[in-house]
C-alpha cells in the first residue's frame, strides 16, 4: 500500500465500502421498545438521526471488504498534524522529578494525568534519505534529527507548551535484538521442525497485510518476531511505565519510518499493552482501552512537512549532538547504556575492503535479517563459505552456505523484494491440490511443507519494496529534492514535465543506499571531531558500566550476542513479563465478511491483486 497512500493522490474511493459492516454494528437499539413491524401513520413517526459510525484503522485491518482508499484515508490520520496537535494538547512530564522520586522511594508530587512523556524512534533508512537530500553523512543526519525533535532550536520553539521529545532512539539498537532472536528462531525451527520451511521475514507490514488478506497458507511460515519498530515501542512503554510508575497511556511514541505501511503495523491490535501487561497491571487497568506501542508513524517526506509546519529549516540546525543540559536521563541505567550507546563504526581500512563491500551488499538495505542468519550458521561451521547467485532480477538473490569439505549445502536462503517477485514466491509455496479429473494423478503436500517448490530454502527475506527499505514509499523522492538542493548543494535533478526520469530515480536511490551503508563506515569527514564518543541520539548515558558476562562475549556479524541476551533477560525481569510475550506477536487470516456473495469475494480478491500490481509497478509496498 505504501506507494499509493498519499492523501493528495486519492481519487478512486474515499469512503468505506458498501460491504463494510461497521456502521451496522453502531446502530442504536430500538429506544421505545415498539414493535418494528407495526404499521403506523406518518404523524406518529419520530425520526431520529443515528449516531455516525466510528471506523478505525484497526477495524479496516480486520476486514477484507475495503482495501483501497478507505484504508488510505484512515492511515492519513497518522500524520504530522497529529504530532503537532498532540504536542500542543499535552504538557511534557518532568522525567527528572519522577526519577528522583523513584530513587528516593517517595511518592513526591503526583504526576498530572494529562501530561505525557514524548519519545521517538528513527529508522536508519530515514537518516539515509535525509543524508542524501542534504548532502551530509548518515551520522550527521542523526544529529540533525535529534536537534529537530529534542533541541532548543527544533520543535520546542513553538506550540502551546513548547514541547519536544525527551528520548530519540535509533531503531538499529532494537534491530540487533531482532537479528539475534531471529537467528535463534530459525535455528530452533530447523532443529525441532516446529515451523514449515522456509521461514519468512515478518518485519514488512505491507507484505504481512497482503499475506493475511489474500494468502493464508503463507501464515504458518511467517516469523513470529516483532519488527524493530514494534520492539522499540514495547521496550520503551513497558520500561518507562514500570520504572516511573505511570500508565502506558502517558507515554506517546512517534516512529519515523521509510514507508506508509508502518502505519498499518502500528494499528494492529496485537501490538498494544494488553498483550504484554502483567496480570496485576491488567487487573488495575482492565477498564481502559488498549494503548498502542507506537502511537503515530510518519515518513521521511512527512518529516519535511512537520518541519515546514513549525517554520524550521532542517539545514539550519546544528549538525552535532545535543548539549548535556538538553538530554533527559533514562530511568534504567542498563537499558540506557544499550539504547544510547555510540554507534559502532568500522575503521576506514576495514570499511573500504572488498570483503566489507561484499558484506554490505549481502546485508541489504532492509535490516540484514538473512545475512545475520547466514553469518550465525557460518560461525557454527568453520571454513564454510557463502555462495551468491542472482535470480531472474536484482531483487531475487539466492544464498547457499557450503561446507569446506564438500559441495552438499548446509543451508539455502533467498531474498525476494517487490510484489512482482513475492507473487512468484507465494505461488511456489502454495499447497498442491488434488485434481478432480477422472484418472488424474493425485498430488498431496508432505508434512511441514516437504515436497513444495521453494521448500529447499530455510529462510527467505521478504520485503514489499523493490530495492528494499531505502526505496520505501514514504522516502524523500527526487521530485521533493528540487526545492531543497539549490539551497544546500546547488546540484540539479533532471526532470521531464515535473517527473524524474528512470535514470535520475536510479541515481537517487544509489545515493540513498550509499548514505545507508555509510553508517558502518569510519570514513566520514567528521571523524576528527570530538563527538565520536557521544550517543548519536538523545538520552542520558549513565556512567555505570554493566558487563554482559564474566566470560568472553560471543560476537557474530559485529553484534555482541552475549550482551543482547543479557539485556533481554534484564528487560524481562525488570517489567516482570516473559520474553516470549514481549518480543513475539501473531498473525491471522482475514476472511471475507457478512453479506458477500461468491462473486463479491472474487471481486475483492481481484481488487487486492490489482492494487498489489500497481504498487509493484510504482516502486513501493502495498
Amino acid at each position: 500500500m505504501s506507494a499509493i497512500l498519499s492523501a493528495d493522490d486519492l481519487n478512486d474511493f474515499i469512503s468505506p465500502g458498501v460491504a463494510c459492516i461497521k456502521p451496522v454494528e453502531t446502530l442504536a437499539p430500538n429506544p421505545d421498545n415498539s414493535n418494528p413491524y407495526e404499521v403506523t401513520t406518518e404523524d406518529k413517526l419520530h425520526v431520529s438521526n443515528p449516531a455516525p459510525a466510528s471506523i478505525s484503522l484497526t477495524d479496516c485491518l480486520a476486514c477484507s471488504g475495503c482495501v483501497t482508499s478507505a484504508e488510505a484515508v484512515l492511515v492519513s490520520l497518522q500524520s504530522h498534524t497529529e504530532v503537532l496537535n498532540t504536542l500542543d494538547a499535552y504538557a511534557s512530564l518532568d522525567v527528572r522529578r519522577l526519577i528522583d522520586a523513584q530513587n528516593s522511594h517517595t511518592n513526591g508530587v503526583p504526576s498530572p494525568t494529562e501530561a505525557k512523556i514524548f519519545v521517538a524512534s528513527v529508522s536508519p533508512q530515514v537518516r539515509a534519505s535525509l543524508a542524501a537530500t542534504y548532502g551530509i553523512s548518515e551520522k550527521k543526519a542523526g544529529f540533525m534529527l535529534e536537534q529537530f525533535l529534542s533541541g532548543s532550536q527544533g520543535l520546542r520553539i513553538g506550540g502551546q507548551h513548547n514541547g519536544g521529545f525527551s528520548y530519540v532512539v535509533d531503531t538499529n539498537q532494537m534491530r540487533e535484538v531482532c537479528l539475534v532472536l531471529g537467528a535463534e528462531e530459525v535455528a530452533e525451527s530447523l532443529a525441532s521442525k516446529s515451523k514449515p520451511q522456509p521461514i519468512l521475514t515478518s518485519a514488512c507490514p505491507g507484505w504481512i497485510c497482503y499475506a493475511e488478506k489474500t494468502h493464508p497458507h503463507i501464515l504458518p511460515h511467517l516469523s513470529a518476531l516483532k519488527s524493530p519498530q514494534s520492539m522499540s515501542g514495547t521496550l520503551l512503554k513497558s520500561v518507562l511505565s514500570r520504572t516511573l510508575g505511570i500508565s502506558p497511556s502517558q507515554i506517546w511514541h512517534l516512529a519515523i519510518m521509510p514507508c506508509f505501511d508502518k502505519k498499518l503495523e502500528a494499528s494492529r491490535e496485537e501490538l498494544t499493552d494488553r498483550w504484554w501487561r502483567s496480570s496485576s497491571q491488567d487487573s488495575a487497568n482492565s477498564s481502559t482501552s488498549p494503548v498502542r506501542d507506537v502511537d503515530c508513524v510518519i515518513t521521511s517526506r512527512e518529516l519535511l512537512t512537520l518541519a515546514s509546519a513549525r517554520g524550521i529549516q532542517l539545514s539550519s540546525l546544528p549538525l552535532k549532538p545535543l548539549a548535556p543540559s538538553e538530554c533527559t536521563p533514562f530511568p534504567d541505567s542498563r537499558i540506557s547504556e544499550y539504547l544510547f550507546s555510540p554507534p559502532r563504526r568500522l575503521k576506514s581500512s576495514q570499511s573500504s575492503s572488498p570483503d566489507a563491500a561484499a558484506a554490505a551488499a549481502a546485508t541489504g538495505t532492509s535490516g540484514g535479517y538473512l545475512y545475520h542468519i547466514l553469518a550465525t550458521e557460518q560461525a557454527k561451521h568453520p571454513g564454510s563459505t557463502i555462495s551468491v547467485q542472482r535470480g531472474r532480477n536484482a531483487d531475487v538473490i539466492e544464498y547457499t552456505l557450503l561446507p569446506a569439505s564438500s559441495n552438499k549445502p548446509i543451508m539455502k536462503c533467498a531474498r525476494y523484494y517487490g510484489f512482482r517477485n513475492i507473487q512468484n514466491l507465494v505461488r511456489k509455496l502454495k499447497p498442491a491440490r488434488q485434481s478432480k479429473l477422472p484418472g488424474a494423478v493425485r498430488r498431496t503436500a508432505m508434512p511441514n511443507g516437504a515436497g513444495l517448490a521453494g521448500q529447499e530454502y530455510a529462510y527467505v527475506e521478504v520485503m514489499a519494496c523493490p530495492g528494499g527499505c531505502t526505496n520505501g514509499g514514504g522516502q524523500i523522492k527526487v521530485e521533493d529534492v528540487v526545492d531543497i538542493l539549490p539551497a544546500t548543494r546547488g546540484e540539479e535533478v533532471t526532470l521531464v514535465n515535473g517527473t524524474a526520469t528512470p535514470q535520475s530515480q536510479k541515481e537517487w536511490l544509489r545515493r540513498v543506499d550509499e548514505a545507508y551503508f555509510s553508517m558502518d563506515s569510519g570514513s566520514d569527514d567528521d571523524d576528527n571531531d570530538n563527538d565520536n564518543d557521544v550517543p548519536m541520539t538523545n538520552g542520558y548515558r549513565d556512567k555505570v558500566h554493566h558487563p554482559a558476562t564474566n566470560g568472553d562475549a560471543a560476537i557474530i556479524n559485529n553484534i555482541n550476542i552475549t550482551k543482547i541476551q543479557a539485556l533481554l533477560t534484564h528487560w524481562s525481569t525488570l517489567v516482570a513479563v516473559p520474553l516470549q510475550t514481549l518480543a513475539y506477536t501473531s498473525y491471522r487470516q482475514v476472511e471475507s465478511d457478512v453479506g458477500k456473495t461468491s462473486k463479491a469475494k472474487v471481486k475483492v480478491l481481484n481488487d487486492t491483486e490489482r492494487i498489489a500490481q500497481i504498487a509493484g509497478l510504482s516502486g513501493g509496498g502495498w
